[in-house]
């Protein structure tokens, strides 16, 4: 990169998913920000959820260490600095052992949970975890208070044609019938302000991947942030899954995620629907996944994005790619 300044980039998602994600936008920018879902219900974040009525700190903790350990932020340490923060990162990720009341809870769910709770906010919370790690970035709720997922699923009624109505995101994840719709509780949620203000100063925006109907989907069941993203000037880049996922998306196509996508939010725009080669081979299946693509208004860009051997995205090979596109549109 040759600007003086650098590019304000802001990914949302969730889980897994974001993790890879900001891990690869980290070799672009000190200047990240991670907007992420709020409606685990399993697990750890399940248990805080139920018990305090705080937004669920799974996702979001899994973004902090993100940007924590990124090898490109550790890259900037020293030797000491480097051994310090990855162990911080670790601990963050430290699940405790065992069959008591503790069991399964990682340490950053309780760390960050106990600072929101001290200081009042969430946000506030996260930034300060920021701070004491000396790490760069923002990491932020899609909402400040814990959604729900519902769900319309099909194929578990001896009735094909008919569907049930289930809630939470571990039975949407879990469930054996097919997902056809998703819905937020309470609906049309007020988004994170500080969200928002990040999305309109964005020079580059990423969506997925990740789950999709729990991860990339809710982001577009919020309407301040779906208009938000369609006033953004950023580059707007949708990165698809290598594959579909066992449980939400058993089946798809990539077409069809992005159909599914679209069906949620008719407005979205996007400039660019990111797939890895192996995802879209040439001939009529490419076709037809680049007229998907047009629904948003955007380019299919097609690359080598894959850890060899490996169906997860390589960081280092995503960041390239997105760095490509960006300087085409300086």
């Amino acid at each position: 990169m040759t600007q003086t300044q650098p590019r304000k980039i802001v990914s949302l998602g969730g889980g897994h998913g974001l993790y890879a994600t900001l891990t690869a936008m980290r070799y672009l920018s000190s200047q990240v920000t991670a907007v992420v879902t709020v409606a685990d219900d399993g697990g750890s974040s399940g248990r805080i959820r139920a018990e305090l009525g705080a937004i669920p700190p799974g996702d979001l903790r899994m973004a902090l260490a993100a940007l924590v350990s990124a090898p490109a932020a550790l890259a900037e340490l020293d030797e000491e600095q480097s051994s310090r923060v990855t162990t911080w990162a670790q601990t963050l990720q430290h699940r405790f052992s065992g069959h008591g009341a503790l069991a399964g809870h990682p340490v950053g769910n309780l760390l960050l949970a106990g600072l929101a709770d001290v200081l009042g906010d969430p946000v506030a919370a996260l930034d300060e975890l920021l701070r004491l790690f000396g790490a760069t970035g923002r990491v932020l709720p899609m909402a400040r208070v814990p959604l729900m997922i519902e769900a319309d699923v099909s194929g578990l009624e001896s009735d094909p044609r008919m569907s049930r109505v289930i809630q939470g995101q571990v039975a949407v994840a879990t469930t054996p019938g097919k997902v056809r719709r998703v819905r937020l509780l309470p609906a049309e949620p007020p988004a994170c302000a500080d969200a928002l203000t990040a999305i309109a100063d964005a020079d580059i925006i990423t969506l997925g991947p990740g789950s999709w109907f729990s991860s990339v989907i809710p982001h577009v069941l919020v309407p301040e942030q779906v208009n938000a993203l369609t006033r953004s000037k950023a580059r707007r880049m949708l990165i698809v899954n290598l594959e579909p996922e066992l449980g939400e998306t058993t089946g798809f196509s990539l077409e069809r995620h992005l159909h599914v996508l679209h069906a949620h939010a008719d407005t979205l725009r996007v400039d660019d629907v990111i797939v890895d080669e192996r995802s879209v081979p040439l001939g009529r299946e490419r076709e037809h996944v680049e007229r998907a693509a047009a629904l948003f208004g955007a380019q299919l860009r097609i690359g080598d994005l894959a850890v060899p051997g490996a169906h997860v995205h390589d960081p280092r090979k995503v960041a390239r790619l997105v760095d490509g596109l960006a300087e085409r549109s300086r």
